[in-house]
């Protein structure tokens, strides 16, 4: 989908009879806006708030954290022998 079509065309399909059916069953219009509003909120994409932004910040300090851990890990480990076969 191109960046300017984001509601798919059935999904506009959808909103078209829905808004028909909500104009045609009530005669308030500001009821009529609010319910128009939240089917469109429905299908529209949300935009990121901050609070999702920072659940990834902390993700990605964890997942470095646990790299720095395992680099340590491994330093700390001894390093296995090589094993040299004698020639007969």
């Amino acid at each position: 989908m191109s960046q300017n079509n984001t509601i798919r065309k059935s999904d506009k399909k959808f909103i078209r009879t829905e808004k028909a059916r909500i104009r045609s069953q009530f005669l308030d219009i500001k009821k009529q806006e609010e319910l128009i509003d939240n089917l469109y909120k429905k299908f529209l994409p949300q935009p990121k708030t901050a609070r999702t932004e920072e659940i990834k910040e902390v993700k990605k300090e964890e997942v470095e954290l646990k790299k720095a851990e395992i680099k340590k890990e491994e330093k700390l480990k001894p390093k296995k022998e090589k094993i040299v076969k004698k020639a007969k």
